[in-house]
């Protein structure tokens, strides 16, 4: 985090600067963002960060993501199969990715440490059903407010709005179909999809309503044929934000012939798929263990290597029975339970902290245990990074506490930084997992150097 900024806004809130202090209560976000994101969710005060480190790791996942979607021709000669089963990919959903094999647009939001010396990306989201776009709200809503606004011009900050980001985006990708107008976009869930996540969902709206976008949302077997276009609910659609994945497809929840009926819209070009089902074949944690782990280093180059470091923590897939720390080979397990207070294991393919065991935080016993299954199951472990506290003040009572976060940028096609909330939780919590009853907000970055 950005300490001189940090410092400077502790110290107004010190001195008494109660609107800055409330700036979050008072910021004037939508209807639809305080139904999803009530007060309780919300930390009290925006993150700051440097501008120039922000944009270095927004160039630097922009290259990781890119080598991520070569790593089947990179690794395994382009053979679909050897890669799948490196994923660990059962029967059922390798027959529908085998399906695809075009190389995804870079779409994603990385889960990012900042340990104060470095970012480094614990996961990565890959593909078009991505939280968080929504969060950009915070940022907008901040401005609105005079005394957050004052701050912020004193001190040169500045935020990508991640939704103006993607309205761009996805005027660029229709605009063969479009001629250039604001595309008509349908948010398209698995059937009965939609119900338990509708409050994110019409704040997503809500957002990308403020930037010229229409979101229509529907189920995927709602989406009929007529004419040569695709329609939901009566209207044209120019773009289909796809939340449905390859596991609602295996279900049956994503009917193939409702699925084969956008793809073939998109690859005939009367329709814009975000994002196709290719990126499935790059969400998998063991794509972090193919790019950390040492046996495959001959498969990229010295700059790429170096960037590999830079961003990723030591990474390896269980199911490998030696492996190498710092250049020496060791028994994988052995290693792991030697060192569970730096270690965290990790199920290759949940998601929201689900079926993570946290080393430090495990007794011997449990942790070997936890290390076998995770062979068995092909589960990644990874080493651990400490996040850099940081500071926050209670509206109610002027209590200062510790808080850790972990950062969300986002990555799109045009490259570059596009945005970033955080999600936080009290020093000592357990971030990594859990992360549902925390708190979010949003990041501001410094333009000084700029």
């Amino acid at each position: 985090m950005y300490d001189e900024i940090t410092d400077a806004y502790l110290t107004e809130v010190r001195d008494g600067n109660r609107a800055l202090l409330e700036a979050m209560r008072t910021a004037p976000f939508g209807a639809a963002y305080r139904t999803a994101h009530g007060p309780k969710v919300r930390l009290p005060r925006p993150l700051f960060v440097e501008g120039e480190r922000m944009r270095a790791l927004g160039a630097d996942l922009h290259a990781l993501y890119t080598l991520v979607f070569q790593l089947p021709r990179r690794l395994f000669d382009g053979d679909p199969d050897a890669y799948l089963a490196e994923l660990g990919v059962d029967d059922a959903r390798a027959a529908v990715l085998r399906r695809y094999r075009s190389t995804p647009v870079v779409y994603g939001r990385a889960d990012v440490y900042d340990d104060g010396e470095s970012y480094k990306a614990l996961e990565f989201n890959v593909g078009s059903s991505l939280g968080g776009v929504d969060r950009s709200a915070v940022q907008s809503g901040l401005m609105e407010v005079d005394a957050f606004r004052d701050f912020a011009e004193r001190h040169r900050l500045a935020y990508v709005h991640t939704g103006q980001r993607l309205a761009e985006e996805w005027r660029k990708a229709a605009a063969p179909i479009t001629g250039g107008a604001d595309p008509v976009v349908a948010f398209v869930e698995c059937d009965g999809g939609l119900g338990d996540f509708l409050p994110l969902v019409e704040s997503l709206r809500e957002v990308m309503a403020s930037q010229g976008i229409e979101l229509l949302l529907g189920e995927i077997s709602q989406v009929a044929e007529r004419d040569g276009r695709l329609h939901l609910h009566g209207r044209a659609v120019d773009v289909v934000l796809r939340y449905y994945t390859e596991n609602e497809v295996v279900s049956g929840e994503a009917p193939m012939d409702a699925v084969e009926r956008i793809d073939r819209a998109h690859e005939e070009g009367r329709v814009v798929l975000w994002t196709t089902l290719d990126s499935a074949l790059y969400h998998s944690k063991s794509c972090l263990a193919m790019l950390s782990d040492e046996r495959w280093r001959q498969a990229f180059t010295p700059g790429e290597v170096a960037l590999i470091d830079r961003v990723l923590p030591w990474t390896r897939t269980l199911n490998t029975p030696s492996s190498t720390v710092d250049g020496q080979p060791v028994d994988l397990i052995d290693h792991c339970r030697e060192n569970r207070a730096d270690l965290i294991l990790k199920p290759r393919a949940d998601f929201s902290g689900r079926g993570i065991v946290v080393g430090w935080e495990t007794d011997d016993r449990d942790w070997h245990a936890a290390l076998l299954a995770g062979r068995d199951s092909g589960a990644i472990v990874q080493r651990r990074v400490r996040p850099k506290p940081f500071p926050i003040v209670d509206p109610d009572t002027g209590a200062q506490s510790s808080w850790i976060s972990v950062l969300g940028p986002f990555i799109m096609p045009g490259g570059g930084y596009s945005g970033c909330y955080a999600r936080a939780k009290p020093e000592g919590a357990a971030l990594v997992k859990g992360l549902g009853d925390g708190a979010s907000t949003g990041v501001f970055h410094t333009e000084r150097g700029a």
